[in-house]
């Protein structure tokens, strides 16, 4: 996290053309559920989504939810999309292994995969994180994290190269339902079988890796990766329960901010802040006027390289007076644990809530 003083510059039309656009790839895939265990080995699996949201109107398909159900029946596993909640996480997967995705569309996997390939960086990130790494034989230009999934062959951008994915030949494709809906429609029209999910809190999210682990064969590792988030939500939680909240204003694409139903309000309201653009919904364009009279006492803005955002803001005028600027309570956050819906969605929370209450993260 970084403290910036006052520069002025304006933004390029490109520059903020291209970050809404990043943004968009960014809140690939997201999903909701709960997961049980009624004597079979029932679970529920979670989507993803790249970046955690987009702004402008892609934003709202980016957010849209599923909840299906699925019920054991015959050999192997039967699960349901909405969240994993794996009762024996130390167990290997039955095989077959039914499950009912996001878009509810019900898949079977005859065996554990072994060429998985991932249509954007939030699963990319989970299939390294639950240990499949080994797995991984494809992904989307985004898919720079682990540095080692940066060397994957590259199966296109925003718009999937569907030839590039089948010559792959992929025993499992990881998708978002929303982002990815084209890409997901024409591999299954293909024969590719394709787990396509949607996740839209940080519970979700965290529910979908453990979907993942089950789906991959990693349970056990994805027990792990979900146990530590879960604490440190805890952690976090704990220590800004009885602070102040304080009032934070967020742009993570140049112009724009978030409002309630984001990944962004909900890490905020966690770090015990409260989103100032909480009565909209999703991404809207800024209302300079607006984010004066709100005043607020944090301003948070991604720290991506070539872009001044703090400019930006610091140029608009009467921003001088709000309580940010003149306390000089700017800051620049790492962009990607925060709009990637995976294993690193903890951490951007971590650094969201130092930045809010620095007294309480020394």
């Amino acid at each position: 996290m970084t403290t910036v003083k006052q520069r002025a510059k304006k933004f390029p039309a490109r520059i903020a053309a291209f970050l809404l656009l990043a943004m968009l790839l960014a809140a690939c895939g997201a999903g909701s559920g709960s997961g049980k265990d009624d004597g079979g080995q029932t679970t529920t699996g979670a989507g993803n989504r790249t970046n955690a949201e987009a702004p402008g109107e892609n934003a709202a398909s980016a957010t849209g939810e599923a909840g299906e159900s699925g019920a054991a029946s015959g050999e192997g596993e039967t699960a349901a999309s909405g969240g994993a909640a794996i009762a024996d996480a130390g167990q290997s997967t039955v095989y077959p292994l039914t499950v009912t995705d996001a878009t509810g569309t019900e898949i079977t996997l005859g065996k554990a995969p072994e060429r998985v390939v991932m249509l954007g960086p939030s699963d990319t990130e989970v299939v390294y994180a639950v240990g499949a790494g080994s797995l991984a034989v494809g992904a989307d230009a985004f898919s720079t994290y682990p540095p080692e999934a940066a060397e994957l062959p590259r199966i296109g951008d925003v718009n999937t190269n569907i030839e590039a994915v089948l010559a792959l030949n992929p025993d499992l494709v990881l998708a978002s339902a929303s982002m990815n809906a084209a890409a997901v429609d024409a591999l299954r029209q293909l024969g590719i079988v394709v787990y396509a999910s949607d996740p839209q809190t940080l519970e979700e999210t965290i529910a979908h890796i453990e979907q993942v682990g089950v789906l991959l064969n990693r349970r056990a590792e994805a027990a792990g990766v979900a146990a530590g988030m879960r604490e440190a939500v805890e952690e976090v939680t704990d220590k800004v329960k009885d602070a102040e909240p304080v009032s934070v204003y967020l742009e993570f694409s140049p112009g724009w901010t978030v409002g309630s139903g984001t990944f962004l309000d909900e890490l905020v309201t966690l770090a015990g802040g409260v989103n100032i653009s909480s009565d909209q919904t999703g991404w809207f364009e800024v209302d300079p006027e607006a984010v004066i009279a709100r005043n607020p006492a944090v301003i948070l803005y991604p720290d991506i390289e070539g872009v001044d955002f703090a400019s930006g803001i610091l140029s608009r005028p009467g921003w001088d007076r709000i309580d940010a600027v003149r306390n000089n309570r700017l800051h620049a956050v790492a962009n990607d644990p925060l709009v990637r819906v995976g294993p690193r969605l903890t951490d951007g929370l971590r650094e969201l809530a130092a930045a809010i209450h620095p007294d309480r993260f020394p």
